[in-house]
């Protein structure tokens, strides 16, 4: 399969009202599309950008997601995830220790690049109505709704953010978690590197970290590592001042040549997850955002989109209220996704502790695989 072409702006035939408007074409958005228009929904699915792009994202698929990632795609694009790399083991390197913790079962490494361009692709095929380069500029209603664009105004009986952390049409927010007060800075690139290690390594230094992996892009095979960094915007603005905060790390990067101009996203804020805002579902990093070291954002994504898109399911068949709706998917999202953001937060504050403590924690996890193997459960 070659490079993919970015998708052209499109206005599709639309019905005089949809039953669903999607915000957002990552994979909380498409998946919350298909998932509904597979009901007999009337779904439109918008995207303010081009598609395909790259993104700062860990291309880490948690094989708890695979099975749900492989039903949204059916045979629509099968060698996605039969071809895609493996990653049996997480490895981490802080204060001079090294862990090692199998993944079982094993994970996938899926470029976003591929991934958001074929679930795109494959709600077309569902028969999503589809619009890029759109910007919906303002919602209004609590059921029905009415959303504005430069253009023209649309129709629907139900919205779902899937616009990820900053939105034009997010207020504010809860206030950021007590025990984050500086700006984190997001920045990823990929970079060649002969026969890489199958695992996810993550490397922590003062300040942040940052995740390695293999990953393959449909038009290429050669070697190639996703090098994904989360770091105090004070302690470092590019990928190369990531590198030289880990000793290990540097040494590896030394031997890298860069395959694609690096991409940022900043800030970076914690906050307790809101799964509903004035009647509009809120999913993927809209919803709440992850720690990344703990691999489970684009799990989390799709399947906060797939939940998002049951529980409207039976409001479009006139069978409860959009308010009921709304209130079984907060229920059924703090029940089954919300424990990920609290484990997450666990391990945010004992990669804070002082060094000293630190170090007697590493050392505790290098002479007792069993923890290790839990720290990584603790985030599935």
């Amino acid at each position: 399969m070659g490079t993919p072409s970015h998708v052209a702006p499109a206005h599709p035939q639309k019905p005089a009202i949809f039953d669903l408007a999607v915000i957002g074409g990552g994979p909380a958005g498409t998946c919350a599309a298909i998932t509904a228009v597979r009901a007999g929904a009337r779904v439109l699915l918008v995207e303010r950008g081009r598609l395909p792009r790259q993104r700062v994202c860990g291309e880490f698929v948690s094989a708890e997601s695979l099975a749900l990632l492989a039903g949204l795609l059916a045979s629509s694009a099968p060698a996605l995830l039969s071809g895609a790399l493996r990653i049996p083991q997480a490895r981490l390197f802080f204060d001079g220790h090294s862990v090692h913790a199998p993944i079982d079962p094993p994970a996938a490494s899926i470029a976003r690049f591929d991934l958001d361009f074929t679930l795109w692709q494959a709600a077309q095929q569902a028969g999503v109505s589809t619009s890029v380069e759109t910007t919906i500029e303002s919602v209004t209603g609590s059921g029905p709704f009415t959303l504005r664009t430069e253009a023209e105004e649309l129709h629907v009986r139900a919205v779902i953010n899937a616009s990820g952390r900053w939105s034009n049409l997010r207020p504010a927010g809860p206030d950021p978690l007590p025990d984050q007060k500086e700006k984190w800075l997001g920045l990823k690139a990929h970079f060649s590197e002969p026969s890489p290690h199958p695992s996810v390594d993550l490397y922590f230094f003062e300040g942040g970290y940052c995740g390695v992996q293999p990953v393959e892009l449909a038009d290429s095979r050669e070697g190639r590592v996703n090098a994904c960094a989360m770091v105090r915007s004070h302690i470092a603005r590019s990928l190369p001042e990531v590198f030289a905060l880990h000793a290990d790390l540097s040494v590896r990067a030394r031997k890298w040549q860069p395959l694609m101009e690096p991409v940022s996203t900043s800030p970076l804020i914690f906050r307790e997850p809101e799964p509903v805002e004035n009647s509009v579902l809120m999913v993927g990093d809209a919803a709440a955002f992850v720690d990344p070291f703990i691999g489970d954002g684009i799990s989390l994504a799709l399947r906060s989109g797939a939940l998002a898109g049951e529980c409207l399911v039976p409001f479009f068949k006139s069978e409860i209220s959009l308010a009921e709706a709304a209130t079984q998917y907060e229920r059924a999202y703090r029940n089954r996704l919300l424990p990920v953001f609290r484990n997450s937060s666990q391990l945010r504050r004992l990669l804070r502790l002082p060094r000293p403590l630190r170090k007697s924690v590493g050392h505790l996890l290098e002479t007792a695989p069993a923890l290790s193997r839990l720290l990584v459960r603790m985030t599935r």
